[in-house]
């Protein structure tokens, strides 16, 4: 039988983390996160990381493993999760991929491609010229170096325009130039599945989970990071708006909104990203029984 690592992913409040350990558990697998904010040992509330009966009913991997001070990326998860797979394919012959960071699971499924490394300074920089100027500068620069990645990127995303541009400006050439688009070939069969279901329901659940998080201490949470609210790893949905609210920009009922909101945002985005993805496979969070009988049509 082919070593089989079997994608369950999906926006953010969609039941992943449910679903998967019954499927773990069915196939005897280990389960390897695709969280990128999981990841962080200070974050827990705020990240939704499994409970301490979830993390005891199956093994997992690359929950809590790390500190928000540490620079972690996707380039370095492809890196770590993939030596950690080829061990624990040692022992399993299927083994579980979960979460919703879409570019983690990229890194794992097609790769990343080998970036040069940013230059605080410049990045530094770009940053400064975006609170003074705004977004729009950055693009019209970025039009300009890379008029290839200027076509293809989200243009709303900050992020992604400072890293492109960081990259062009350091090297002198485009950051295109560094992106291969060819997968990688991985010496496992991949299976992905998607879970999503009514709209509006997906909404009561994010809305509701938000609440939950509230009543369960996130605001301390968030407090207790907040001297580091500087980290990239803490420039995430359910921080930085408590982090706004800590800095008296907003009252606190603001930012429990924004967090509702901004996560509805986010899980609209993933579903967005998936669907480019044909060899998705889709169901509802409730279909576990469909779910594990597909994955077995696959394997056998």
């Amino acid at each position: 039988m082919p070593k089989t690592l079997v994608v369950i992913t999906g926006p953010t409040g969609i039941g992943k983390t449910e679903v998967s350990i019954k499927v773990a558990q069915h196939f005897n697998a280990e389960i390897v996160s695709a969280d990128s904010r999981q990841i962080f040992r200070e974050l827990n509330i705020g990240t939704a990381v499994p409970s301490k009966e979830e993390l005891a009913a199956v093994p997992h991997h690359f929950i809590q493993s790390h500190s928000v001070e540490e620079n972690y990326n996707a380039s370095r998860y492809e890196t770590e999760a993939l030596e950690l797979i080829d061990k624990l394919f040692q022992q399993k012959d299927v083994l579980l991929l979960v979460g919703g960071s879409m570019l983690y699971i990229d890194a794992i499924c097609k790769g990343i491609d080998i970036m040069p490394d940013a230059d605080p300074e410049v990045r530094a920089a770009l940053k400064n010229q975006l609170e003074e100027e705004g977004l729009e500068g950055l693009r019209l620069q970025l039009k300009t170096l890379d008029p290839e990645y200027y076509k293809k990127v989200d243009l709303k995303n900050p992020n992604r325009i400072i890293h492109a541009l960081e990259i062009s400006i350091q090297t002198g050439k485009p950051y295109s130039s560094f992106r291969s688009d060819t997968p990688k070939e991985r010496p496992f069969q991949i299976i992905k599945i998607a879970l999503n279901c009514d709209r509006q329901v997906l909404h009561n659940r994010i809305n509701l989970r938000v609440d939950k998080m509230m009543e369960a201490g996130l605001e301390a949470e968030a407090r207790s990071v907040y001297h580091k609210k500087h980290l990239n790893s803490l420039n995430t949905v359910g921080y930085q708006e408590l982090f706004a609210y800590f800095n008296g920009e907003i009252p606190r009922e603001k930012a429990i909104e924004l967090i509702k909101r901004n996560s509805r945002r986010y899980a609209r985005k993933q579903i967005t990203w998936f669907r480019r993805d044909e060899s998705v496979k889709w169901f509802e969070p409730t279909d576990t029984t469909e779910i594990i009988k597909w994955i077995s049509t696959q394997i056998n």
